[in-house]
């Protein structure tokens, strides 16, 4: 079976809210796709997230809070945790971003894009950024986010 991994951080509700759309949106595209069966879809916040996980899941969706112009310490934590373990055995793999933030979020997309370059994780998309709220078109791309993740892992085409 093949997975789909979302690990999150989050000391409030928006990056939680971020993470659960894209989940929903997976479900619901494998629900439609009658793949419900093939992909899993695991929701992880960092500090229950490892190498196991990493190592054995097909794509990877990443959420973080801004946090003084940075990605959230515990975001930093597991992908420092991840990172020697994985090195050169992901390549390759889909993965996409989404951020919650309350200045402008470049800098902690900036900071995790520099991490999962040396990952040589490819890209499914730009960051999903929601500037100081999360709104229901935010939720929305998220939600499409995570349908084409699972999608795209069922048909083998990412």
């Amino acid at each position: 079976m093949k997975t789909l991994l979302i690990v999150y951080h989050t000391r409030g509700v928006k990056t939680a809210q971020m993470a659960d759309a894209v989940a929903r949106g997976a479900q619901q595209a494998l629900r439609e796709a009658e793949a419900e069966h093939e992909v899993r879809v695991s929701v992880k916040r960092c500090a229950e997230a490892g190498p196991d996980d990493v190592l054995g899941a097909d794509a990877l969706a990443l959420g973080t809070p801004e946090n003084f112009g940075y990605m959230s310490g515990m975001m930093k934590d597991f992908l420092e945790r991840v990172f020697h373990p994985c090195e050169g055995r992901i390549a390759g793999r889909p993965w996409a971003l989404f951020v919650a933030a309350g200045q402008d979020g470049s800098g902690a997309i900036a900071s995790v894009e520099r991490i999962v370059t040396g990952l040589r994780l490819k890209k499914v998309r730009a960051p999903i950024l929601a500037l100081r709220e999360v709104t229901p078109a935010i939720l929305a791309q998220c939600e499409e986010l995570g349908a084409t993740l699972a999608a795209g892992i069922a048909a083998g085409v990412l």
